[in-house]
């Protein structure tokens, strides 16, 4: 409880924000709890806040273990006031899967080391492991409670505190995979637990995106397309690249899941665009001849023609031959590469 000394005093218990913060949960989940099942405080003074006792805080922590285990939230409210938390799996306490830091961007295979992290200039803020690993462990916990509003105020948290780039690669990421690993082995059981933080993630995502017309909107010849291949319909780490480049004021055209070719070559014909991000995820939608279509197409006035420069992402180009293209390791390096690109083009 020392933790909380600079805010409360142990004798005078802990607020109701102060119980979220320590849990991962949201306050509205909180207060609803205590509506709903009488998890709440038991001390309430008169005239004053109420605050939570080290019982009322070893409830409610029991309640989450259980709900996160999937017990029902009325019969999960029943074992935790009678103080029977015996039997549920804590697996998503204890999960070595959880806190792994990961280099993970539009270019990459769904699992990498930490040494394959961005440089500093793709990084708005470093995340220390121990944060990471916090923030990716309250993270799941929300999303397993299927705790809508935790999982929202955690996912804006962390992009406002370390922005788009570290946020993606070291905490959403390795967040999502460890939820995906988790459903994998337990039969689907967790299915809408990744279906749930995968919504939210777009969500946070696409807030940070700025409206079209950025700084750079005139400046250059065109904008950074951003597509996936037909076929495909991973579009997160599209929507993680899109929301970066916004926050660096760089225009940017993203048309989402499973473009038709001949919709993607239209379109790169009207923009003239400086870049085209090609997402793949899968080694079977990965198409070598559309991106040498794309590469090849050529705009503006005789003597000065342009084209764009094919950027590929995704492990499904993994392998494949990219002459003429290229192939970020990284979110990170996607950023910086095509900053510096649209710098030079500008």
């Amino acid at each position: 409880m020392g933790l909380f000394r600079d805010e409360t005093s142990v004798d005078a218990g802990l607020t109701t924000g102060a119980v979220a913060r320590k849990l991962g949960v949201s306050p509205t989940t909180l207060r609803s709890w205590d509506r709903r099942y009488g998890i709440g405080p038991a001390v309430r003074p008169d005239g004053r806040h109420r605050r939570w006792t080290p019982r009322d805080v070893a409830m409610v922590e029991t309640m989450c273990r259980l709900t996160s285990a999937g017990v029902p939230t009325a019969e999960a409210a029943r074992a935790a006031k009678k103080g029977t938390g015996e039997g549920a799996p804590d697996d998503w306490e204890d999960d070595g899967d959880l806190g792994e830091t990961a280099g993970v961007g539009p270019a990459s295979a769904p699992a990498r080391p930490r040494s394959s992290a961005p440089t500093a200039s793709a990084t708005e803020a470093t995340a220390p492991a121990a944060d990471v690993r916090q923030e990716c462990r309250g993270l799941a916990r929300a999303a397993v409670r299927l705790d809508a509003p935790a999982v929202e105020e955690r996912l804006a948290g962390v992009v406002e505190r370390y922005g788009v780039t570290v946020a993606w690669q070291e905490v959403l990421v390795p967040t999502l995979h460890a939820v995906g690993r988790k459903w994998e082995s337990s039969g689907d059981r967790y299915v809408e637990v990744e279906h749930l933080l995968s919504w939210h993630v777009s969500t946070v995502l696409r807030r940070c995106a700025a409206p079209a017309g950025s700084r750079h909107e005139t400046a250059a010849p065109g904008p950074v397309v951003l597509a996936c291949v037909p076929g495909e319909q991973h579009t997160l780490p599209l929507e993680a690249l899109n929301a970066a480049l916004s926050q660096l004021g760089l225009p940017s055209r993203m048309f989402g899941a499973a473009v038709p070719a001949e919709a993607l070559v239209a379109a790169v014909d009207r923009l003239g665009p400086t870049a085209v991000v090609l997402w793949a995820q899968a080694r079977s939608t990965a198409s070598v001849p559309l991106a040498r279509h794309v590469a090849a197409a050529r705009w503006g006035v005789k003597g000065a023609r342009r084209r764009p420069v094919v950027v590929l992402g995704g492990p499904g180009w993994h392998g494949r031959p990219a002459e003429g293209m290229v192939r970020p390791s990284a979110l990170g390096e996607a950023v910086d590469m095509l900053t510096d690109l649209y710098g030079r083009a500008s």
